[in-house]
């Protein structure tokens, strides 16, 4: 199918960027496009214009200072997947496909909100920061107010993500990702990101981040308390995640149903937990 017509703007700076969104208030931002196009082709969505980011360099790029990666919102998939900080480079790995690594871009898919995303498991792990910028200023959201539901976040209207900000993993952190991918779209059916801090043999931290399961990814905060203080083996881990999903929070679809998501939440999140602890204990 072809897409709705709708007006196209193509922006040489942010400030004008901003501007143009005030002014058309049913305006979508344009990044890599990999989620949008597709969405507009099936007539799923129709906005009545486009305003693409392509031109802003300002977005782009990563860099390393204070003990935080600063990672602007236009990189693609593909450059955080070969420069990136280690965990965000191992789920951007398992993002679709080579096509679609090299167009897409983080900002963009953290915008769109796909309950099935993979970034999003990473970003809570993570305990990121999302900047962004509006008519109002700019703001800096955490990532545990980002996800507000099914392709929704905390972001105002005519508000453009300009970059995330992670911690910078060093000697005695640890991370994971595991994903159960759909087989047909590559999606995660669930997938989990962990991230494990070692202090004196024993887990200071555990940040346990859930995507695909529900109708908008989540801390496992009941597995992160289990484990928090305790030397973490494969029995300390398997008691915390044991009960630790209840099939009345997953998401159900004739692929995979609540029951079967929460298991799969349980058996990601031990194989994850454990093997970021096996990287953080080295």
């Amino acid at each position: 199918m072809y897409p709705a017509s709708f007006r196209y703007y193509r922006p040489a700076t942010l400030q004008e960027a901003l501007s143009i969104l005030q002014q058309e208030p049913e305006a979508r931002p344009l990044a890599g496009g990999q989620s949008l196009i597709p969405a507009m082709k099936l007539r799923l969505m129709a906005p009545a214009a486009l305003v693409d980011l392509g031109r802003l360099q300002d977005l782009r790029g990563m860099s390393r200072e204070g003990g935080w990666w600063r990672i602007g919102a236009m990189t693609t998939h593909r450059e955080i997947e070969f420069s990136g900080p280690p965990l965000l480079a191992e789920v951007a790995h398992v993002i679709a496909d080579p096509a679609v690594r090299n167009r897409g871009t983080i900002g963009g898919s953290l915008a769109h909100a796909d309950p099935a995303a993979d970034y999003p498991a990473a970003i809570l792990a993570l305990e990121a920061t999302i900047r962004a910028v509006g008519a109002n200023g700019e703001r800096t959201i955490p990532a545990h107010e980002f996800f507000q539901g099914m392709f929704t976040t905390s972001l105002m209207p005519g508000e453009l993500i300009t970059g995330i900000e992670v911690r910078e993993l060093g000697p005695g952190w640890g991370w994971a990702y595991e994903k159960f991918p759909h087989p047909a779209s590559g999606y995660a059916v669930v997938g989990v990101a962990a991230v494990v801090q070692v202090e004196g043999g024993v887990a200071r931290q555990v940040l346990v981040g859930i995507t695909g399961a529900a109708d908008a990814p989540f801390r496992a905060t009941a597995v992160e308390e289990a484990l928090q203080g305790k030397v973490v083996t494969s029995q300390t881990v398997t008691a915390a995640v044991e009960g630790a999903f209840s099939p009345d929070r997953m998401g159900e679809d004739p692929f995979a149903s609540a029951r079967y998501r929460a298991h799969l939440c349980a058996v990601l999140a031990r194989r994850a937990i454990l093997r970021a602890w096996e990287r953080a204990s080295r």
